[in-house]
């Protein structure tokens, strides 16, 4: 009886090991590339595509929901969410760097970025 007891015990300690390895850890956001301006997934990834490098529109693709915007430009460049595509009714300028409050992306079609 002692030999089985042990054996459930070192189970129980192995077990409890295993758990403090195999669990869940909080993963930090995706850094935007400088000179860019970038869009979040929800989870805090940043896709290739929702990447953007040079000045002028950029028509979305499937960016719905709330997303948070960062803006990692250089030099005082500005971005504009915009509802139509091709950069047409645009929202203010948005020239200060870093991460801007969730915004639902859901009618935004374009991104313009400005120098």
């Amino acid at each position: 009886m002692r030999n089985f007891a042990a054996s459930v015990t070192g189970m129980t300690l192995a077990l409890g090991a295993l758990s403090l390895t195999v669990a869940p850890t909080a993963t930090a956001a995706t850094s935007c590339p400088s000179g860019t301006v970038c869009i979040r997934e929800t989870n805090g990834t940043i896709l290739d595509k929702n990447i953007f490098r040079s000045y002028g529109p950029h028509n979305l693709s499937n960016v719905t929901g709330v997303r948070v915007v960062v803006n990692n430009q250089t030099g005082g460049a500005a971005f504009q969410l915009c509802l139509g595509y091709n950069g047409t009714n645009c929202g203010d300028e948005n020239r200060d760097t870093g991460e801007y409050p969730p915004h639902d992306m859901t009618p935004i079609n374009s991104l313009y970025l400005v120098r």
